[in-house]
């Protein structure tokens, strides 16, 4: 379920502030216009234009405004407050004049002449117009740099620096905003927010300074609790290693900052879980906390709760078609059936599992049901069996059925562990997916890359159709030199220009066939000469074709992010030769996936409570024949495994692991 984390604020009795004026942002309908809005709020057009000067040239639908509320009060009695304050100096316009030349004669504020002269908020400067310019106001604004330069000590000057924003407006600093918290609210980095205010060393209640234009959120603070707190983003961190930083999956952090959705950059303030006793955590903490997420779990030697583990095994096997037909014609007509053949597979090597489970002490009680492929036939089976004692639930294959299943089952809290499907699921907090999405694939490998890159020249080549995430790679990378296709084609002469020295490291984008056949076969052209790797985020079906070269890749050094590591049987002699002796045929990789998947919750049942006690006790990863298992929490509840490898073909066509995790 989507949620926004919205936390509202209260300005009564704030010490601070003898009368304390509070703002809210107005999101802008249709029809609506500066009139009827100050006639909403009971206030004036022109404290509406104080704000949003902007606004004079119109006011768009879904626009953002800021309105000060009890305004009838700050504008008469806090002016009138102001007036006093300060001294004023009459000046008659002259030809040629205009306000950031005034502003440089008095140096003054833009802003704080249009302030006392309201009229300026409507209309240009008119020739021999008497105008009032304040004098003592401080400078805040960005507007103002070059005039407090050049007003300081000419030893001193320093050259401002250019804010990344190229269009602003003005924020009102409330009680307890910060840096971080505003940086965040407008979508920018804090170095962007401390570049549009240069002169703004600490910020202060009722400040006006200098923000983008993007708000993400209707509140205009977002303050933290007990819960949370703000992280500005290092260089060449990625979304996936801040998901082992803190604790969270990426659809989580994406749910908590929206500015996300365009990607992560250097020096974007995010609002991140806090460590469960609410303080802060310094960087070792941190980095100790990532140790124990790439720390390899071996829950054989931790079993404490040796009870009877009872599974529920749902799987589709359409035994209804035996009562139809004869055993025979069902045997033949499984052949036929991928998703039958599957789950026949996949059971092979849950009892497998079974009994090396056995052989470390933990017996269970197994209960196989027929899902039949349908979403009501799990209601069925749920609906009349009892399923109070269940530990988990090992199924269903699909993603309706699972979901299905799960949300059955929500209020007893009883696990359910989707085995075989990658797509992004509903979030019931028992729903458990063990196999990482496209999204987190992507993101291991940009971790990896980003980790590994350093003195290498790094190349992009990406189709029109994967521009995101040559925008993340550029961001990650931004020495990176991007090659871009001409007619999905890419020649010699084209790489040439770009090509080092050194180690060259080719990261190819595409889900295109002549794209990557041409890419692939130019590189292996250029490797006679030039030390090259190529790398993938996504190895789509354009890589498993027949037109693309293995060998090509091989010499290459293929590297890309796989779920498993691709099962071979001479890794695995005992486990390959037992399932040989028993189903007079070698496994496949449903199989082994079965075994795996089924011997990691029977283990991890024996070694705590409850499969959810297993993962606050042992924070680390497991790993069995082809697979491993780490889950975080996903958004809106559940867990998913982030567990990913990152493979290597070699020249000998053999694959390795090259990462750790």
């Amino acid at each position: 379920m989507k949620y926004l984390f919205v936390i509202c604020f209260l300005f009564q009795f704030y010490s601070i502030l003898g009368n304390a004026q509070s703002y809210k942002y107005h999101t802008v309908k249709k029809g609506e216009t500066v009139f009827s809005i100050s006639q909403a709020y009971d206030i004036e057009e022109e404290d509406i234009y104080k704000y949003n000067p902007d606004a004079k040239e119109g006011i768009g639908v879904n626009e953002k405004l800021v309105i000060p509320l009890d305004a009838t009060i700050s504008g008469t009695e806090n002016a009138a407050t102001n007036d006093k304050a300060n001294q004023f100096v009459e000046h008659k316009v002259k030809k040629k004049e205009t306000l950031y030349s005034l502003s440089k004669t008095y140096n003054v504020e833009i802003d704080q002449i249009k302030r006392y002269n309201k009229q300026l908020y409507a209309k240009e400067l008119q020739i021999g117009e008497i105008i009032r310019i304040p004098q003592g106001v401080p400078s805040t604004s960005s507007d103002r740099n070059d005039l407090a330069q050049n007003t300081s000590n000419p030893t001193s000057l320093q050259k401002p620096q250019e804010s990344q924003i190229s269009k602003t407006r003005e924020h009102i600093v409330l009680p307890k905003e910060t840096k971080y918290g505003i940086a965040r609210k407008y979508g920018m980095t804090v170095k962007e927010l401390e570049a549009a205010n240069p002169r703004v060393e600490t910020l202060q209640p009722g400040m006006m300074i200098k923000v983008g234009v993007d708000v993400l959120e209707d509140e205009p603070v977002i303050i933290t609790d007990d819960r949370f707190r703000f992280y500005e983003v290092k260089p060449q961190e990625t979304l996936f290693s801040l998901t082992r930083r803190f604790g969270v999956s990426m659809d989580s952090l994406r749910q908590l900052n929206p500015a996300l959705k365009d990607g992560l950059k250097f020096g974007m303030v995010l609002k991140v879980p806090e460590n469960p006793e609410g303080a802060d955590l310094d960087d070792e903490s941190l980095a100790g906390m990532s140790e124990d997420s790439n720390m390899k779990m071996d829950l054989s030697e931790s079993i404490t709760n040796r009870s009877t583990k009872n599974i529920a095994l749902m799987l589709p096997y359409h035994l209804q078609k035996i009562e139809e037909d004869s055993l025979d014609t069902y045997r033949n007509s499984i052949m036929n059936e991928r998703v039958v053949r599957i789950s026949l597979d996949f059971y092979s090597g849950v009892l497998m599992a079974l009994d090396k489970a056995k052989s470390y002490g933990i017996s269970t009680n197994l209960k196989v049901y027929d899902t039949k492929q349908t979403a009501s036939e799990v209601a069925n089976i749920i609906n009349t069996n009892n399923f109070n004692e269940v530990d988990a639930v090992i199924g269903p294959l699909l993603q309706e059925t699972a979901e299905a299943a799960a949300s059955r089952l929500q209020n007893t809290n009883v696990p359910v562990i989707n085995p075989l499907s990658n797509r992004k699921m509903k979030g019931h907090q028992n729903l458990f997916q063990s196999i990482p999405g496209d999204e987190y694939m992507k993101e291991a490998m940009l971790d990896y890359i980003s980790r590994n890159s350093q003195g290498k020249n790094v190349i992009i080549i990406a189709d029109g159709r994967s521009f995101q995430v040559k925008n993340e790679l550029m961001n990650i990378i931004p020495s990176a030199r991007p090659v871009n296709p001409t007619d999905n084609y890419i020649s010699d002469e084209m790489l040439a220009g770009v090509m080092t020295e050194g180690e060259n490291w080719v990261i190819l984008e595409s889900g295109n066939i002549n794209l990557v056949s041409s890419a692939t076969s130019a590189l292996n052209r250029m490797a006679r000469e030039h030390d090259i790797t190529l790398f993938t985020t996504n190895k789509t079906n354009a890589f498993e074709n027949d037109i693309v070269s293995n060998n090509h890749l091989g010499n290459l050094k293929f590297h890309y992010p796989s779920v498993d590591k691709e099962y071979e049987s001479s890794l695995t002699e005992d486990f390959n030769k037992e399932y040989l002796d028993r189903f007079n045929v070698e496994p496949n990789r449903y199989a082994v996936r079965g075994y795996d998947l089924t011997l990691d919750v029977l283990l991890r049942l024996a070694s705590a409570e409850d499969l959810y006690e297993s993962f606050e006790k042992y924070p680390g990863y497991t790993e069995y024949n082809e697979s491993k298992f780490h889950y975080v929490p996903s958004t809106g509840g559940g867990f998913i495994n982030d567990a990913i490898y990152i493979l290597k073909l070699d020249k000998d066509l053999t694959k390795s692991v090259v990462n750790d995790l």
